[in-house]
């Protein structure tokens, strides 16, 4: 995401604030630390939260706040350091591997006279965290969902036509030859490419879409690489989080991203007289979808069930979409009636709020119609199949380097190298004629 003056002021305070408010208190049971994704949540309802706490329980509690930039950050300091940490937003293929790894407590719902909140999350959400494979624990005992979004194109209208944008093969036309831009995400980008690959496998019924996201094979693996390899001479750039100004800015015409991204850059690039639109392919793509879950050496667990109840509030949810650009999981009426607006065509979103939106005007990239989340389909953990997906993406990108970058490497090598010598040497000279 970009690093705005905002989050680079935010990543120097908190830190600094977490740090005051360990020194000033040992009492942890009135501590609640949070691990979230970086510009994934409008902080003011932090302060927010820590009143309401205190209304609904009588105690006093204090949010210490951090980020993470991805899902692999999270998990070594879950599972390897035993973080300080009672609640966690991580990605659905994670909570997969946390709770294989028994690393997640079940979340109570025990709120005394407090309302249950999370009761509003959509059917279409709770289908999907059914299919978490925890190892015999279901995914909506662990973990309640927060934001949700597919994977999918964000591109120029100018330069871009809306059929050529409807295909995952756009990627390797020439004619966008350094104009795209893809997020440095193997899971996220080798997902996308084997179902467009495996099309031929998919409309004869010999896979489904669940079974290529289990698909972690050296022969899968060596397909998307090669496609991929195809692509790599056209890509501008693999980024973590500057892709969405390249494309505001026109440098960019063709961005593999997410739904969240694709908001921004619309709203960004609209004064500027520049139209981007978002795309998800025919061939199909995923969803993903981020749940507070609880991790297994938290501190004070009480306090934590209450921070994801308070996160599942309508008007809270609200408040977070309206921030952050991701849809948020929450169902509710209130939720839907919030992001109506005349200037959408009417969309059927029957899946996702029920029957009263059949017709419903809201920006499909924040919410994709019935049709268009019939080719959608969600990812898994690959377990011990990880550093086989890693070392491709390694290779992939390991090989963008052009002749003018090795030979600078080269150039700064030997000129260390020569300098080294040189005092070596000259000062042995000195000492000897001293």
């Amino acid at each position: 995401m970009v690093i705005s003056r905002r989050i680079f002021l935010r990543g120097l305070l908190l830190p600094l604030l977490a740090a005051l408010v360990c020194g000033c208190s040992g009492d942890r049971e009135h501590i609640l630390r949070v691990y979230n994704w970086s510009d994934y949540l409008d902080l003011s309802v932090i302060e927010d939260f820590e009143q309401w706490y205190e209304e609904q329980t009588g105690e006093p509690v204090k949010v210490i706040y951090n980020t993470y930039e991805n899902n692999e950050h999270l998990l070594s300091k879950i599972e390897k350091s035993h973080e300080d940490c009672d609640v966690a937003c991580p990605s659905d293929y994670l909570i997969e591997r946390l709770l294989q790894k028994d690393l997640l407590l079940p979340i109570s719902h025990d709120f005394g006279a407090t309302p249950d909140y999370t009761d509003s999350i959509s059917p279409f959400i709770r289908a999907c965290f059914d299919k978490i494979e925890g190892g015999g624990k279901n995914g909506n005992d662990y973990a309640v969902a927060n934001n949700w979004g597919t994977t999918g194109l964000i591109y120029n209208v100018k330069y871009v036509t809306d059929e050529e944008a409807s295909s995952w093969n756009i990627l390797r036309n020439p004619r966008f030859a350094d104009r795209i831009f893809i997020k440095d995400s193997a899971r996220d980008v080798f997902s996308q490419i084997i179902l467009y690959l495996r099309q031929d496998d998919l409309r004869s019924g010999k896979v489904t879409m669940d079974d290529l996201m289990h698909d972690s094979s050296d022969e899968a693996i060596a397909d998307v690489e090669a496609f991929l390899k195809e692509v790599k001479p056209f890509v501008a750039g693999w980024e973590a989080d500057f892709g969405k100004d390249q494309m505001v800015q026109e440098r960019g015409w063709i961005s593999l991203s997410w739904s969240g991204e694709g908001v921004w850059t619309a709203e960004q690039a609209e004064p500027l007289g520049i139209e981007l639109k978002y795309s998800l392919p025919k061939e199909g793509f995923t969803v993903w979808l981020d749940g507070w879950v609880i991790p297994k050496y938290a501190k004070n667990a009480k306090a934590a069930s209450y921070w994801i109840n308070f996160m599942s509030r309508p008007d809270i949810a609200i408040r977070n979409v309206k921030e952050t650009g991701y849809a948020s999981a929450n169902g509710s009426k209130e939720v839907l009636d919030a992001f109506i607006d005349d200037k959408y065509e009417p969309i059927n979103l029957c899946y996702f709020f029920g029957p009263e939106a059949a017709s419903a005007r809201v920006n499909p990239v924040l919410y994709p119609d019935a049709e268009s989340i019939r080719v959608a389909t969600m990812e898994h953990d690959w377990g011990d199949r990880t550093p086989a997906l890693d070392a491709m993406w390694s290779r992939v990108k390991g090989e963008s380097a052009n002749a003018v970058m090795i030979f600078g490497v080269g150039f700064l090598l030997a000129l260390l190298l020569g300098v080294a010598y040189y005092r070596r040497f000259h000062g042995k000279g000195s000492e000897q004629t001293s």
